[in-house]
């Protein structure tokens, strides 16, 4: 009996220890198919070369475009700027004092020479009338006098001396009233007067691009500012401050290559017209000015501008933004599209390189198609397959 009743514990024992085991144990995941990689590209083809599906999403990320040729440029950009070209350029004040009566022309107002600027009411221009009017009076009593005594000395009525006395004094009236008129005509430039009023008039062809009088206001001859500016806009300088460095590398007549940041990618030509003598011992910089034309007078003084002296005009490298550019140890490379979603890398040498766009001397040609933005996806897709 009690062996039976061993037995029944060591059956029951083994039936927990079975029960235990089965709840332990983890049940085995059930099996879910894995589903196969996506790959976007083609894992074949040549070591340089990598090409992409037409519906690859990686193409979203590239830009792709035309690679320009400009002429080779000597040195980095230069800082300038853009200023009045003083050779057709008139800073016009009243050589009078006064008070301003009516205004005839507003800046940005295209003006001929001659035309009106303004009218004054000024005694001084009616004292320089006054003396050309009382110098010519005089001038017509002496000439009588002198007639006089030529006569009576031609008679034996009257002395020599007399005489003389009567011909200096014409002359002395003949000198003052050309004085008064001289000075009535550098009043006048040579125009007539408006009733009596003082007339300041453009001495050139161009537009006023600065004004700094109004109806009323009272008007010095001697202010330090000019009361207009009246210019050609068509023709300007750009000032340049060229350090001490890159003085051996420009020249009078030289080409350079002008951009501002009014219109990106738009750019403009002139020439240097002049070097400076004298070095800025505080900038050690020496002032180039140089020439431009702006027919459609899309650049404005007072700009700032970057200025490239060229090499040569005829001799063109192709410029491309920094970012197409890949460093790989000693060596640049650039991406070009092949065909639609095929990209080789190359090999290409480089010239110039700014701070945002470098020159390539051999390695790439104008108008060859190449990747500006995502060179790097690219480099990395293509280490990634090797």
């Amino acid at each position: 009996m009690k062996k039976f009743r061993l037995f029944l514990i060591v059956v029951a024992l083994g039936l927990v220890v079975s029960l235990a085991i089965f709840v332990v144990r983890p049940a085995k995941p059930p099996h879910i198919p894995v589903e196969a990689k996506v790959v976007n590209f083609e894992q074949k083809g040549p070591a340089n070369q990598i090409r992409y599906m037409l519906n690859s999403p990686q193409l979203a990320y590239l830009q792709v475009m035309s690679a320009p040729a400009f002429p080779e440029p000597l040195i980095e950009p230069l800082n300038a700027r853009i200023a009045y070209d003083e050779n057709v350029t008139a800073r016009v004040s009243s050589p009078v004092n006064g008070r301003v009566l009516k205004m005839g022309a507003q800046a940005g107002d295209a003006v001929r020479a001659g035309q009106p600027l303004l009218w004054l009411d000024a005694p001084e221009y009616s004292s320089a009338i006054a003396d050309q009017s009382k110098s010519q009076a005089d001038v017509r009593l002496k000439q009588s006098a002198f007639v006089r005594a030529k006569s009576l000395y031609e008679g034996d009525v009257l002395a020599r001396k007399d005489l003389e006395s009567s011909q200096a004094d014409l002359a002395q009236s003949e000198a003052e009233s050309r004085r008064a008129g001289q000075r009535l005509h550098n009043l006048t430039q040579g125009v007539a007067s408006d009733a009596g009023k003082y007339v300041l008039r453009a001495p050139l062809n161009g537009v006023i691009t600065e004004r700094k009088a109004n109806p009323g206001s009272e008007v010095r001859s001697d202010a330090p500012d000019p009361l207009f500016v009246v210019t050609d806009p068509t023709h300007l300088w750009i000032i340049i401050d060229v350090p001490e460095k890159y003085l051996s590398k420009v020249r009078v007549g030289q080409k350079v290559e002008v951009e501002v940041d009014a219109y990106p990618g738009a750019d403009f030509w002139g020439q240097i017209a002049s070097i400076g003598e004298v070095l800025d011992p505080a900038t050690r910089r020496v002032q180039v000015r140089c020439t431009i034309s702006n027919p459609q007078r899309r650049l404005k003084p007072e700009m700032f501008a970057r200025v490239t002296p060229i090499v040569d005009e005829s001799h063109k490298v192709v410029r491309v933004p920094n970012g197409a550019i890949i460093t790989d140890g000693l060596y640049s490379f650039v991406f070009i599209e092949k065909e639609a979603g095929v990209f080789e890398r190359r090999r290409v040498a480089l010239g110039l390189q700014g701070r945002e766009e470098s020159f390539i001397k051999d390695g790439l040609k104008e108008g060859e198609r190449f990747v500006g933005t995502g060179a790097l996806l690219l480099n990395a897709e293509l280490a990634g397959r090797s």
